[in-house]
C-alpha cells in the first residue's frame, strides 16, 4: 500500500500505517452505525440509507484524493493494485453477497465490526462466512471453471467506457449527489421520524454544491504523468533544457573499461533493445521512469547515469522527466544510439570532430588528437561489437514493470 512517489514511506512504516488505517476504518464503521444489522437492512426497506450515504461519501472522497494526489505527483497510480475482473464470478459473487447482506444484515467488514463489540448475530455471520470460505476452498475444483471464466484483466471503469478519469469522476459525483437527494425523499416518506428528519437543508445544499464544484475541477485535472510529458516534450522546452551530454567515444570507453560508476538507462522499445543492447544497460519504458520500484536505480547518486535512445531528442525528454522527479547526476548520449553506431561501431564519422546534432556542438582536434581518436575507434569498435554480441547472447531480458500483489475488499 501507499505507492507514494518518491519513497515518502518505507516498507516497514507501511505496516504501521496499515494498522492505523485499519483501526480508523473500524472506528468509522462503528460511528456510522454499521455494527447494527437493523441499520444495514434499512437500505433494502427504505427507512435508513445511512449505509448508501457513507459508501458514496467514502468512494467520492477516495476517488478525489487519488486523482488530486496523482496530479501532484505524490501518488503512483500505476502502482496501485487493481483486482482482476472475472465477469461470471463477479456477477455470481455479487448475487450471493447481496442475498447474504439482506438475510444476515451484514457484509464481511461490518460483521467483523459488530463482532468486535459483542454482537451475537455478527458472530454467527462471521462464523458462517468462515465455513463458506472453508467449503469453497475444499470444493474449488468444482468451481474453478466458473471462477476463471470471462477474464477481463485489471479493468478501470473509465477506460472501459472510453472516457477520461476526470469526466468519470464528475459523473460519479453527480450520481452521488442525486442519490443523496432521492434517498432523503424516500426516507421522509417511509419513516418521517427517520435519520432524514434531522438534516439541515442549507448545510446539505452547500455540501452538494461544493462536491459538484470539486467534480468540475477534477474534470480539467490531467494525470501527473500526462502533464509532465506534455510539458517536457515541447520543442521550445527542450531547446532551453540544460543537461550534460556524453559523447559516443566516452560511453564506449567507459563500457570497455567496465566503469563501476556507469549506469546506462536505455529507453528504446524492448524489441530494439533486445536486438542491440549495451552491456550492463537497463531497459525502461518512458512511463516506467515514474514508477516507484525503479527509484533505487534512478536515484543512485554515486553512479553516472546516461540515458540512451534512438535519437537525442527522446533522451533529452527522458532526462527532463527524471530531473522533474528530483533525480540527479544524469547525462544523455550525444546524438543517440545512431550516433554511437556510426562513429564507434561503423566508424563512418570523421575523426576530426564530434558533433551533437541536437545542440549542434562541434569540437575540433589537432592532427595528433585526430589520429588518437581514429586509433581508439578502430580498437573500440571491434571490442564493443563483441561485448554487445555477448550481452545479446547472455539471455538478458528487458526490465519489466513489477506490480505489488495485494488486495482489498
Amino acid at each position: 500500500m501507499f505507492p507514494l512517489v518518491p519513497n515518502l514511506i518505507s516498507e516497514e512504516l507501511n505496516l504501521i500505517v496499515a494498522l492505523l488505517i485499519g483501526i480508523a476504518f473500524g472506528f468509522i464503521l462503528e460511528q456510522a452505525g454499521f455494527s447494527s444489522s437493523r441499520k444495514l437492512a434499512g437500505v433494502f426497506y427504505g427507512y435508513d440509507f445511512t449505509v448508501l450515504r457513507v459508501f458514496f461519501t467514502a468512494g467520492v472522497t477516495a476517488m478525489s484524493g487519488v486523482i488530486i494526489l496523482g496530479y501532484l505527483g505524490w501518488l503512483d497510480t500505476d502502482f496501485i493494485y487493481i483486482n482482476p475482473t472475472y465477469l461470471q464470478a463477479a456477477i455470481l459473487g455479487g448475487v450471493i453477497m447481496g442475498f447474504g447482506f439482506i438475510i444476515g444484515g451484514f457484509c464481511p467488514g461490518t460483521s467483523v465490526c459488530g463482532m468486535a463489540i459483542g454482537k451475537i448475530d455478527a458472530m454467527f455471520f462471521v462464523g458462517g462466512g468462515l465455513i463458506g470460505v472453508f467449503l469453497y476452498a475444499e470444493l474449488y475444483p468444482w468451481f474453478e471453471e466458473i471462477t476463471n471464466a470471462s477474464f477481463l484483466g485489471n479493468v478501470r471503469i473509465f477506460n472501459s467506457l472510453g472516457m477520461s478519469q476526470g469526466l468519470f469522476a464528475l459523473i460519479l459525483i453527480v450520481l452521488a449527489v442525486g442519490a443523496f437527494i432521492m434517498t432523503t425523499m424516500i426516507e421522509k416518506k417511509v419513516d418521517p421520524e427517520g435519520p432524514a428528519k434531522g438534516f439541515n437543508e442549507m448545510y446539505h445544499r452547500l455540501a452538494g454544491i461544493t462536491v459538484l464544484a470539486v467534480g468540475v475541477v477534477l474534470l480539467f485535472m490531467p494525470d501527473y504523468k500526462e502533464r509532465v510529458m506534455n510539458e517536457v516534450s515541447q520543442p521550445e522546452f527542450l531547446k532551453t533544457f540544460h543537461v550534460q551530454e556524453m559523447t559516443p567515444d566516452e560511453l564506449a570507453f567507459r563500457i570497455i573499461d567496465h566503469d563501476p560508476k556507469l549506469s546506462i538507462i536505455d529507453i528504446r522499445p524492448a524489441d530494439e533493445f533486445a536486438t542491440m543492447l549495451l552491456p550492463g544497460s537497463a531497459n525502461l519504458e518512458m512511463k516506467q521512469l515514474f514508477q516507484k520500484e525503479f527509484s533505487e536505480l534512478l536515484g543512485n547518486r554515486h553512479k553516472k547515469k546516461v540515458i540512451v535512445a534512438n535519437d537525442e531528442n527522446a533522451a533529452r525528454t527522458a532526462a527532463a522527466v527524471v530531473q522533474r522527479l528530483g533525480y540527479e547526476n544524469f547525462s544523455v548520449l550525444c546524438g543517440g544510439m545512431s550516433n554511437l553506431v556510426q562513429t564507434v561501431l561503423e566508424k563512418k564519422a570523421g575523426g576530426d570532430n564530434i558533433v551533437c546534432p541536437f545542440t549542434n556542438q562541434k569540437q575540433t582536434f589537432d592532427i595528433r588528437q585526430v589520429k588518437d581518436t581514429e586509433r581508439f575507434r578502430s580498437k573500440a569498435g571491434s571490442i564493443l561489437t563483441g561485448m554487445i554480441l555477448d550481452a545479446k547472447n547472455s539471455a538478458v531480458k528487458p526490465t519489466k514493470l513489477i506490480k505489488k500483489v495485494s488486495g482489498g475488499c
